[in-house]
């Protein structure tokens, strides 16, 4: 699950979202497109891309309600916080500070908006958090 603490990654962020994605998925197709949509704020367009293994856009907080919804999760609003802690704890874990993240980082964002998504000031896409995580899991020990 995405908001568990990552020690390890994948070869890519791409096939770390990949990994998500499939978690998400799962969910999506044990309970159906239209019933996740009627239990979040998703469109089931949106959710059937998912289902069919595409990778729309989603947020963090859109992924979280999804992750909500599997057997034994917390709710939406604590599987964001752990995971933006987890983020937190693992910059500590490898001694990064953002600017280290911003040097790694495969996309586009500087080092203040980093830790604006970081600390939850700022809106964060899945995309996002997963290209973060990857650099901070990646630079732990």
């Amino acid at each position: 699950m995405f908001y568990e603490q990552r020690m390890t990654v994948p070869d890519s962020p791409a096939d770390l979202r990949a990994e998500y994605e499939d978690d998400l998925a799962a969910i999506v197709d044990d309970r159906g497109p239209a019933t996740v949509a009627a239990d979040t704020d998703l469109e089931e367009a949106t959710l059937e891309a998912l289902a069919a293994g595409d990778s729309p856009e989603l947020t963090l907080e859109a992924a979280a309600e999804i992750q909500a919804l599997a057997e034994g999760t917390p709710d939406a609003e604590t599987i964001v916080t752990m995971a933006l802690e987890h983020l937190l704890l693992g910059m500590s874990t490898a001694v990064l500070d953002v600017d280290a993240v911003e040097s790694d980082l495969a996309i586009e964002m500087d080092a203040k908006e980093i830790q604006q998504k970081i600390e939850g000031r700022a809106p964060m896409s899945f995309a996002e958090f997963v290209h973060i995580q990857y650099v901070i899991a990646d630079g732990a020990p």
